[in-house]
């Protein structure tokens, strides 16, 4: 049984013979060239860890009403994005084996349709994900530099319809990346989406790192303890550093994956970076593992409300 595949539409380049490529695997020749023999019970497991946690994220949110905020609101709906990743991962898994064991007899039609719909899931989830991380940056952004305008700046009704928006977005946009898979120029949009969102994220992040480090040095000078507003501003902004390293690291090989594809398709080295796509695939569900730890760490309201939900505490 192949292990699982979403986006196994972007495993190799389109525009590349099936001789060409395993030429250019002997032209290799390297014992790393082989790829990694991932067990498709490792894919299950993390699918259904993050399933779990995000659930639990998203729960936490909706039952405490202190987290009933644009910024919370945002969080839960990244956290809805990873959720995409598990559902699409459980949802191929399920399948694979059902066909596999003769339990779902389908047309092969019917089965490429199916592969579509979680390819889809997946490549809306990559762009709702980094979306709802540049969202959240901004939102601190504006907590940090326009404190005092905060309420009347990001409204809830402004919030909903950025939510809608992403989701709309998302949904086209992964919609137009299945049918257009072969196109480079579908492909140079994505990459340059994910290059764009980097960089907007690192320029917010610089920028309130700099005003923190201003702050406490003007602190420091007057021996005055830091206020609770700007250490609270300041721990939020190294919770968000933290996820875009984190989305960065399990992300970045992926998309690395993409800009070789366009720029490197018959590459003998190229070839034998596509053939780890597996270990690409795990880490964008580790992504999707990590987060919700993250906000249990290091948000005390979010960690004491998922103890109550854990623990029933209605």
């Amino acid at each position: 049984m192949s292990t699982l595949a979403p986006l196994r539409l972007l495993r190799e380049p389109w525009n590349t013979s099936e001789g060409n490529q395993s030429n250019a695997i002997v032209g290799a020749s390297g014992g790393w060239c082989q790829g990694l023999d991932i067990p498709n019970e490792l894919f299950l497991v993390l699918g259904l860890v993050s399933l779990v946690e995000n659930l639990l994220v998203v729960a936490a949110i909706l039952k405490n009403r202190n987290l009933h905020s644009p910024t919370y609101y945002f969080i839960c709906c990244l956290a809805v994005s990873d959720m995409l990743v598990s559902i699409s991962n459980l949802a191929e898994m399920l399948f694979m084996l059902l066909l596999e064991h003769g339990v779902l007899v389908m047309r092969a039609s019917i089965v490429r349709h199916m592969d579509s719909v979680i390819d889809m899931l997946i490549c809306s989830s990559v762009v709702s994900s980094l979306s709802f991380l540049g969202v959240i940056a901004v939102d601190r952004y504006i907590t940090i530099f326009y404190a005092l305008r905060y309420h009347s700046i990001m409204t809830l009704q402004r919030a909903v319809v950025t939510m809608a928006s992403i989701w709309l977005v998302s949904t086209v946009s992964s919609t137009v990346l299945i049918t257009y898979y072969h196109s480079n120029t579908v492909l140079l949009c994505l990459i340059g989406f994910f290059l764009f969102m980097l960089v907007l994220m690192l320029v917010l992040y610089i920028h309130m790192f700099t005003l923190a480090r201003h702050h406490l040095h003007s602190i420091t000078c007057q021996q005055k303890p830091p206020t609770a507003h700007r250490g609270g501003s300041l721990k939020g902004a190294v919770t968000l550093t933290i996820l875009l390293g984190v989305y960065f690291i399990c992300w970045g090989p992926f998309f690395f994956h993409l800009i070789l594809i366009v720029t490197c398709p018959t590459n003998p080295f190229c070839t034998c970076f596509f053939s780890y796509f597996n270990l690409f695939l795990i880490l964008i569900i580790c992504n999707s593992v990590i987060d919700p730890l993250i906000y249990a760490f290091r948000s005390q309201e979010l960690r004491r409300t998922l103890r109550e939900v854990v623990t029933c505490s209605w």
